[in-house]
């Protein structure tokens, strides 16, 4: 993988660490919110938390795919060049 792929690569990587990190801290944060907090606000919170990270999650497994079938198209790119090199 030449050096813009990785480049690339790590942007990618770090933007669905950062997303999935944020649907598992929302989804987290909903349980003790539900718990400790004795009000009628509570609910509605918690099944606004809840979809936003139904949201981030869809997008998460849209982006995860598109990045995984990146990946795939640059390492058999690699393998092409590295063939043709030693042909």
């Amino acid at each position: 993988m030449d050096e813009k792929a990785k480049a690339q690569f790590r942007w990618k990587f770090y933007h669905l660490t950062v997303e999935l990190n944020i649907i598992i801290l929302l989804i987290a944060m909903s349980i003790p919110a539900f718990i400790i907090i004795q009000s009628p606000v509570t609910i509605p919170l918690i099944i606004v938390m809840l979809a936003i990270a139904l949201v981030l999650l869809l997008d998460f497994m849209k982006k995860y795919r598109e990045t995984k079938a990146w990946l795939d198209d640059n390492a058999d790119k690699e393998k092409e060049q590295k063939e043709e090199h030693e042909s």
